[in-house]
Parts: structure tokens; sequence; C-alpha cells
């Protein structure tokens, strides 16, 4: 492979981090390289703002992110959600604080849909709690990966 090949590849390779934010829970997930595919990186629980922040930036920073997609709260008729402003507001937070594109997306019925995946496997209630949120940044992501993928 040339170096122009190489750098051609690379300039196609951009991690995304999801987060699906909760008043106690934050789900991440994380785009492979190539923008195909999202994997869930677990649940960060909300302590305060300050450890939040500090823990978004570790995971940012140790994936290599150059994107955040930040989960957006909204009714089924399209108007923002109750949490939709302090969501919006960690986002700002976040995006200054990095430098880097911070871009809201609708989250309409993701925990609903990730609800209805962990109970298809057949998880227990306690289990489905734990992991609720991370199947819905994952959900969350890969509706936004597909939607960019369409676009090109």
């Amino acid at each position: 492979m040339s170096p122009t090949d190489t750098e051609q590849t690379r300039g196609r390779e951009v991690r995304i981090l999801a987060l699906d934010v909760g008043e106690k829970r934050i789900g991440l997930a994380v785009s492979d390289p190539l923008g195909i595919t999202a994997q869930g990186l677990g649940v960060l629980i909300r302590q305060n703002r300050e450890h939040d922040l500090a823990r978004l930036r570790e995971v940012a920073q140790e994936y290599q992110v150059q994107e955040i997609l930040v989960g957006l709260p909204r009714h089924m008729d399209g108007r923002p959600g109750k949490q939709a402003d302090a969501v919006l507001e960690l986002a700002r937070t976040l995006g200054d604080s990095l430098g880097i594109p911070v871009t809201p997306w609708d989250e309409r019925l993701t925990t609903m849909e990730a609800e209805r995946v962990l109970l298809q496997a057949d998880l227990s209630r306690r289990r489905r709690r734990r992991v609720v949120d991370q199947v819905a940044a994952v959900l969350i992501l890969q509706s936004y990966l597909e939607y960019r993928n369409l676009s090109k």
C-alpha cells in the first residue's frame, strides 16, 4: 500500500462517541474507525458535573473521537423533551472542553427499542436496567451512522 493510499484511508477514519444522557446514567457507544458499526462501551453512573465531564473526556481521548453524538430527547410530536435543555448544555460544555463537534440526534423511542431488544434476549429485569442505556446509545449511534453513510 502506498503512503497516498494510507493517507486516504485515514481521512475516512472517524470515530464517533454517542451518549444516551439520563439523570442517573449516561449510556456510551463508539463507532468503529470506518464509521460503519456501533459498539457499546458501558454506562457512566452520574455523580456530578465535573466528574461526568472528566470521565467523558477520558473516553473521548482514549478512543480518539473526532465527533460526539448526543441523544436529544423529543416528544412524539417533535417538541424538545423535558431533559432537552440539560442535554444541550452538557453537549455545549463537552464540545467546548474537547474542541470537537457535538451533534444532537433525535433519540425518540430508542429506550423503548432497547428494552424490546433486551426482553427478546431474555435478560432479567436487573440486568436490563444495567445495560438499557448502553443499548440505547448503540441504537442512537447506529441510526446516525446509517443516515450518514446513506447521504454520502
